[in-house]
């Protein structure tokens, strides 16, 4: 990344409290255009917590967010969607009683242009042909890695300039991990600019290309990722004990 070129996301000093704990003390992160950074930590660091502070579900205590040359610390979500700013959340939350055709249809809702949204689609079905095996079914029966290709295709379908992934491989079976890990790589080489937060630091580290380790709310470590990855640490953190 040009040092003279603003990043298409910069933390400044952000600060953030969920359920009255400070539990995010004033970070510093930043996201070139086009890389894929991850945030690691153990559970409770505050890594959920950043990400609904960057896309405004959750308002700063202190601090700025800023995206593609803006402030937009206190924004509202639904702006920041507009923007190109969209969020793949822990958990899924895909639309249970709507097909697979529909969800993701529900994922351009901001946009008018019928033919290229259907051309989105079947881009998505691409990425995941399992997705267009059973496009009529009910997303509520699908499986938990389906539901987790059907999250992130329907994100796509905004065509997200910055995508933040809470947790992607969370509950999956290790395949259908590997399956969804290799579509984040996919997107990411087709130029969507990516912040995964992952507890699965291995595989975090394996994909991106720069990382973050946040420790307490509070970023112990950063660097290139395949560097970090044999940082004891790293290693130290990814098993959940104090470095």
């Amino acid at each position: 990344m040009n040092g003279t070129t603003e990043p298409l996301l910069a933390l400044q000093g952000l600060a953030l409290a969920y359920g009255g704990i400070q539990a995010v003390k004033g970070i510093d992160l930043t996201v070139g255009a086009g890389e894929l950074v991850c945030l690691i930590g153990a559970n409770g660091a505050g890594k959920t917590t950043t990400l609904k502070g960057i896309c405004g579900l959750l308002p700063a205590r202190s601090g700025k967010v800023r995206y593609a040359g803006d402030d937009i610390t206190g924004r509202r979500p639904f702006e920041l969607v507009r923007r190109g700013l969209v969020m793949v959340p822990e958990g899924r939350g895909v639309f249970g009683g709507l097909t697979i055709e529909e969800n993701l249809a529900m994922g351009a809702y901001i946009r008018d242009d019928r033919a290229a949204i259907g051309q989105d689609i079947e881009r998505v079905f691409t990425l995941f042909p399992r997705l267009k095996e059973r496009r009529r079914q009910t997303a509520g029966t699908l499986s938990g890695g389906e539901q987790q290709m059907l999250a992130i295709g329907r994100a796509l379908m905004s065509r997200p300039r910055l995508l933040l992934l809470d947790e992607p491989s969370m509950g999956l079976a290790p395949l259908m991990v590997q399956k969804v890990f290799e579509t984040i790589i996919a997107v990411s080489r087709e130029g969507v600019t990516m912040l995964l937060i992952e507890q699965n630091a291995r595989l975090a580290l394996e994909v991106s290309d720069r990382a973050y380790v946040l420790e307490s709310g509070e970023i112990t470590l950063e660097g290139e990722a395949a560097k970090l990855l044999h940082d004891p640490k790293v290693r130290a953190a990814y098993l959940g004990e104090t470095a």
